[in-house]
């Protein structure tokens, strides 16, 4: 990404044994989550849906017919 990051929401709902982390990016309202075991670490899944955002952002730049 360029320039200065863009602001990402985060939202973690934990789920029996599981926790999904969703993150949000808010100028778009582009929304991608993650699944991990709720015993795992908070920071991996922060880490992993921001990383999934960004790319999720970045191919729908770049597809074809994509306002630029």
């Amino acid at each position: 990404m360029s320039g200065k990051d863009p602001e990402v929401l985060l939202e973690f709902q934990r789920i029996g044994s599981y926790m999904k982390a969703v993150a949000i990016d808010a100028a778009t309202g582009t929304e991608v989550s993650v699944v991990g075991p709720a015993t795992g670490s908070r920071e991996l899944l922060t880490r992993t849906a921001v990383a999934k955002l960004r790319y999720v952002l970045e191919r729908n730049r770049n597809a074809p017919g994509a306002k630029r």
